[in-house]
């Protein structure tokens, strides 16, 4: 990673380059240790930082924000300022409802009313105009943010409710965004879910300019990290900070067949998420509302899940079962391998072996009542 940032860093081995004395003096007094006390003493809790997993534009930008942009030295604090506006707006692709085209959408973010509302690019006729605190401006990071007039940005909200309808109000209590850049086709493909009527719907979303994208998820992680601030107003901003993105316990496709067990097997995409306790099932990876959902209580609430025969699967082409235990019904899922049969058996026992919060008993009435 490194290596594809010489204007940042230099990359030298320890064993095969030459080493100057001035280099060995360098890093004796400022190691790791020194450099992260520099470079990372400001870093904000809704600034996602980067695992060994993640994808290589979060790493890529988490690498240009220390380094390049110096956004956590505490030098500057105009580019918490713009993760943190009150409204934040963002020109980004999204890929069509029914349909593999991606459109220009303008989204827009609010820590008044702690929402994301997006409109198609010619509903927002200011965008080209009047971006105050928008993407534009925010890579002009030299501009004091004291110096931008706040009248702007309530004439650009202004201008903004005069336009069309938003194609979506989302609410941040039930909103979610993670990069899906292999699942979307973009190296910077970025997954927006979030429950309308009680279905589970997503959005998908990319942009050209890593910086855009990985600043709008931090945006909307600082927009959900304030809603969750006022929702729990005892609780610290460490505390939430695992509340801030809900990345799923696993992805994949499995056939289901129906009720009464009778019913052809189904090809469907399945996805789990240990955080609210959902199975959510879609007839394909980028479809934008869920076909169904199973909630997964605990094994004292009757929930269990276990290997299954596929002597009786009628119609499916795999073989690999599993049976899923729940207070209503029995659900059976085939799998095509043995590992991912195993892979999905250890999720779903996972999830049943959390304890329930009081938010999942409410999830879990909600469901059965919405059946």
């Amino acid at each position: 990673m490194h290596r594809n940032l010489p204007a940042v860093s230099k990359v030298k081995s320890i064993r095969l380059d030459h080493w100057e004395d001035s280099l060995v003096e360098f890093m004796q007094e400022k190691g790791n240790s020194a450099a992260k006390a520099i470079f990372e003493k400001c870093v904000p809790v809704f600034f996602y930082q980067p695992q060994q997993k993640d994808c290589v534009i979060l790493k890529d930008q988490w690498i240009r924000a220390k380094y390049e942009r110096r956004e956590f030295t505490g030098e500057n604090i105009y580019f918490q300022k713009v993760y943190s506006a009150e409204l934040f707006e963002a020109t980004l692709w999204k890929k069509g409802k029914d349909s593999k085209q991606f459109f220009k959408s303008t989204f827009l973010l609010s820590q008044k009313d702690f929402t994301l509302r997006y409109f198609i690019k010619e509903d927002v006729s200011s965008s080209s105009v009047i971006r105050p605190f928008s993407l534009q401006l925010y890579k002009h990071s030299s501009v004091d943010s004291g110096q931008i007039p706040l009248f702007l940005i309530f004439l650009n909200h202004l201008i903004k409710t005069k336009s069309k309808v938003p194609k979506a109000v989302i609410n941040m209590k039930d909103l979610n965004a993670v990069f899906q850049p292999e699942k979307i086709g973009h190296a910077t493909g970025l997954q927006i879910s979030y429950v309308d009527d009680e279905r589970s719907k997503n959005l998908f979303v990319y942009h050209e300019d890593g910086k855009v994208i990985v600043s709008f998820f931090n945006a909307i992680r600082a927009t959900r990290l304030a809603y969750l601030l006022k929702k729990n107003p005892t609780l610290q901003e460490k505390d939430l900070k695992h509340q801030l993105t809900a990345h799923c316990l696993k992805e994949g496709y499995m056939e289901k067949t129906g009720p009464t067990q009778r019913e052809p097997f189904k090809k469907r995409w399945f996805t789990l998420c240990s955080m609210n306790r959902k199975l959510l099932y879609f007839k394909s990876p980028l479809d934008a509302t869920e076909l169904g959902a199973v909630f997964i209580g605990t094994e004292s609430h009757g929930y269990s899940v276990s290997e299954t025969s596929s002597r009786n699967a009628r119609g499916s082409r795999w073989h690999c079962g599993i049976s899923l235990e729940t207070p209503e019904r029995q659900f059976v899922f085939m799998c095509e391998q043995e590992q991912e049969q195993s892979e999905w058996i250890m999720a779903f026992r996972k999830v049943i072996s959390q304890p329930m919060t009081p938010e999942d008993y409410s999830n879990e009435a909600n469901l059965r009542r919405g059946k």
